[in-house]
């Protein structure tokens, strides 16, 4: 198939499948940082069908931080790529035209600068990874590398996520450029409150306080929707869909779900009408999708992947893997918070555990393994430190850890290479080697890893033992062996 999705052909294309505006005709409001798969099929849709349902000047300016991948594809395709939902009974593909513009930061960052500048935009939305607010995941302190502190102390141009911001705010103060919102949409606990932490470091050092605090809000969200990365399927599925090829298609689950504390003091898109919750507090919603989502999916992934399960769902097919994340749920994760009212957190797990066996997602188990060192202290720590406190033994979250420290020693069971894809890959390498080969010596070289444990945790030595002997269990007898008696 030569013809490719454009403004050209987007007339031959399905009517059922075209965008709810038209490409174009908004004007830009949003920039958004990070121009992935998961913001494609989540911010971007809600935003579309925001405008559909009430106008608005919301269209949004995609920017890449570093790949520049993603922005040729899409500059190819006039800025439109299609949305593909996959369920077990069937599929649907829709285009998306809420892009606005394309930028790419890495290669002109001056331009991103002045674009935060720009009293037309009213808003900042970020899906970067955590990785990216180089926040210790262990105690939430930024990490000054030499490249921050470059964005910080010199006239270069920026190089980093927080560098860009502050560049920016810095800009939007001088051209008088007016208020504006910086919306993480990204897996952190008290996202809001953690990029408003970030962002009031980098304006004490730059003399911008006092603006900042004047004019910037810090909404949280909790954002959720299953986004693998896309394949060479994924873009048969969409060119089968529309008739003409996608060289930037996506897909997803169903299941989609954005909780906004409705903080935006130069105004938003009518989110609310595409179906979005807009909420005072965020925060139990954060709690609950983080824990027991966010901290299941990833157990699933360490052990699946070392059981040499290639996928989510079909890590799920494990015997005993399922009640043991059924235990999880209902032992450790739903004693440790308050969900939210009219929530139950075992229900919400049961939604999950149905979300994560879907075999049109085919969510690939290392994917999600990936830089387990800034995921594991919100998904999973986090729990394990509040049981603690309340006096309980966290027995199924210190699984998952345990599952974690015997994936990052690089093999499955059967002795097959696993990816260790984490910023803290060399030293985790360098703490294994360093340590003997037992499971107390690897437990005992990981969690000497203080930015992933807290010393609370480190010097536990209930959870320490309880490491010891799940990662001993999964050593002697491999994962399908050890969850098989799980009951």
């Amino acid at each position: 198939m030569s013809d490719r999705l454009g403004l050209a052909t987007l007339p031959r294309i399905p009517e059922a499948s075209r965008p709810r505006i038209t490409p174009g005709a908004a004007g830009a409001g949003i920039v958004h940082l990070g121009l992935g798969a998961f913001h494609r099929a989540h911010q971007a849709i809600y935003t579309e069908d925001a405008m559909a349902a009430a106008g608005g000047d919301w269209g949004i300016i995609g920017v890449a931080p570093r790949s520049a991948t993603v922005i040729e594809q899409l500059r190819a395709q006039d800025a439109l790529y299609s949305v593909t939902t996959l369920a077990a009974e069937g599929r649907s593909t829709r285009v998306i035209g809420a892009l606005a513009g394309l930028r790419h930061a890495a290669a002109d960052p001056a331009a991103v600068v002045a674009l935060l500048a720009d009293p037309a935009i009213k808003i900042v939305t970020l899906t970067v990874t955590e990785k990216a607010y180089r926040l210790d995941p262990a105690t939430g302190r930024l990490l000054l590398d030499d490249d921050l502190r470059g964005d910080l102390e010199t006239d270069r141009d920026p190089r980093t996520v927080p560098g860009l911001l502050i560049r920016g705010l810095a800009a939007r103060r001088r051209a008088d450029g007016g208020p504006i919102a910086l919306v993480s949409c990204d897996n952190l606990p008290s996202n809001g409150h953690r990029l408003r932490g970030l962002v009031d470091y980098l304006a004490t050092a730059t003399g911008l306080t006092a603006w900042v605090h004047a004019n910037v809000t810090f909404p949280g969200t909790m954002v959720d929707r299953i986004v693998p990365a896309s394949t060479a399927e994924t873009l048969a599925i969409a060119a089968a869909e529309l008739g003409v090829r996608d060289e930037a298609g996506v897909h997803g689950e169903p299941f989609r779900q954005w909780i906004i504390e409705d903080d935006f003091p130069a105004g938003r898109p009518a989110w609310d009408q595409a179906g979005a919750v807009l909420t005072g507090d965020p925060r139990p919603w954060e709690h609950l999708k983080l824990r027991t989502l966010n901290g299941v999916h990833s157990a699933i992934a360490y052990l699946g992947a070392v059981a040499g399960k290639p996928t989510i769902n079909e890590a799920l097919t494990i015997p005993g893997l399922a009640t043991a994340m059924r235990r999880f749920i209902a032992e450790d994760v739903a004693p440790s918070f308050q969900p939210p009212p009219g929530t139950t957190t075992v229900e919400y797990g049961e939604q999950v555990l149905h979300r994560f066996a879907n075999p049109a997602i085919g969510h690939r188990t290392v994917q999600v393994a990936m830089d387990g060192s800034q995921k594991l202290p919100q998904r999973i720590l986090h729990t394990i430190l509040d049981r603690r406190r309340a006096g309980a033994t966290p027995q199924w979250a210190t699984l998952a850890v345990a599952a974690w420290m015997r994936f990052v020693r690089g093999s499955t069971d059967d002795g097959c290479p696993l990816p260790l894809d984490d910023p803290l890959a060399d030293r985790i390498r360098q703490r294994l080697a360093a340590s003997p080969a037992t499971p107390a010596g690897t437990v005992d070289a990981l969690l000497g890893l203080d930015t992933i444990f807290a010393p609370e945790l480190a010097g536990d030595d209930v959870v320490r033992q309880l490491l010891v002997d799940w990662l001993t269990e999964l050593d002697k007898h491999g994962v399908e062996a050890t969850l098989a008696g799980v009951r």
